[in-house]
């Protein structure tokens, strides 16, 4: 990613042709456009899901200013890299530093300043300590969540609320077949945000002779591509090797299956269905 040094976070997007206007450059507003989704990937960044996020902190945050000056334009096709990072959190508001560039070129640059706000009121509010935390932290490199490892008994309620948004409220799986007795006897993995939140979970299972399953693989919505489900599935074979184990399976919807190939696993068998959703055997020596 083309990202100056002193940014740490940056978005790559591909310039589309409904974004260039007859001049056969982007249109000016489209920038800002590209911050705004950038932005969208920086709080998935920081491992905060947005919307329950705010919640929690009893506010949201609303654009107050933002201007962007012009070097050079971009066209039809170009990928682009967005950079942000956070420069300044005052009292009630947070600045951000954007810069968008085209293979080491500098585009435009921006200033985005947001104001911490009730949202009934949008009357100003001092941004929690809590949120400057986690931007102080991740502006610095460090740790934006943690991972919690344990029995059922001790992470069943944020195990079981992450589980059931993603698995019962967002695909439709019966609830009565969510759970069963091998939670109890499982190593489950939990990963929290530095709020506090549980935003990702999974469990291990020994199978048989040197042979572990991993499952109930689950992201918030919100946080899938930001690297949770890589930090779990490695987490989870750290497990399984403490435990002796040789083999790691576990049964991957279909969809999901890249994923898994991508951290070392391979598909054996053919496909099956289970509560309705095709699935694959994959597996992993370790």
């Amino acid at each position: 990613m083309n990202t100056p040094p002193s940014f740490r976070f940056a978005h790559d997007l591909r310039v589309r042709w409904a974004e260039v206007d007859m001049q056969k450059i982007v249109f000016n507003a489209h920038y800002l456009t590209y911050l705004d989704t950038a932005m969208a990937d920086y709080w998935r960044a920081l491992a905060l899901p947005y919307e329950e996020a705010m919640q929690l902190l009893e506010g949201d945050l609303y654009v107050k200013k933002a201007s962007l000056e012009y070097h050079a334009s971009a066209r039809y096709d170009d990928v682009l890299s967005v950079g942000l990072r956070c420069r300044l959190v005052g009292v009630s508001s947070i600045q951000f530093d954007g810069v968008i560039r085209r293979a080491g070129q500098q585009l435009a640059v921006a200033e985005l300043v947001y104001v911490f706000a009730d949202p009934q009121s949008q009357r100003a509010k001092p941004v929690p300590e809590a949120l400057r935390a986690v931007l102080g932290a991740y502006e610095q490199g460090e740790a934006v969540y943690r991972v919690e490892i344990g029995s059922w008994a001790e992470l069943a309620a944020d195990a079981g609320r992450v589980r059931e948004q993603v698995f019962v409220q967002e695909q439709n799986i019966p609830l009565e077949m969510e759970w069963d007795q091998v939670d109890e006897t499982a190593r489950h993995a939990v990963i929290y945000n530095r709020l506090g939140q549980a935003v990702a979970t999974g469990r291990l299972v020994h199978v048989g002779q040197g042979v572990a399953k991993i499952g109930r693989m689950a992201v918030l919505r919100p946080l899938r591509r930001s690297g949770l489900g890589r930090v779990l599935v490695q987490q989870l074979i750290s497990q399984a090797l403490d435990a002796g184990m040789q083999e790691v399976v576990l049964s991957a919807q279909y969809s999901a299956s890249r994923f898994y190939e991508r951290l070392g696993f391979a598909a054996r068998g053919n496909l099956f269905e289970e509560v309705g959703i095709p699935h694959i055997e994959m597996f992993c020596r370790i």
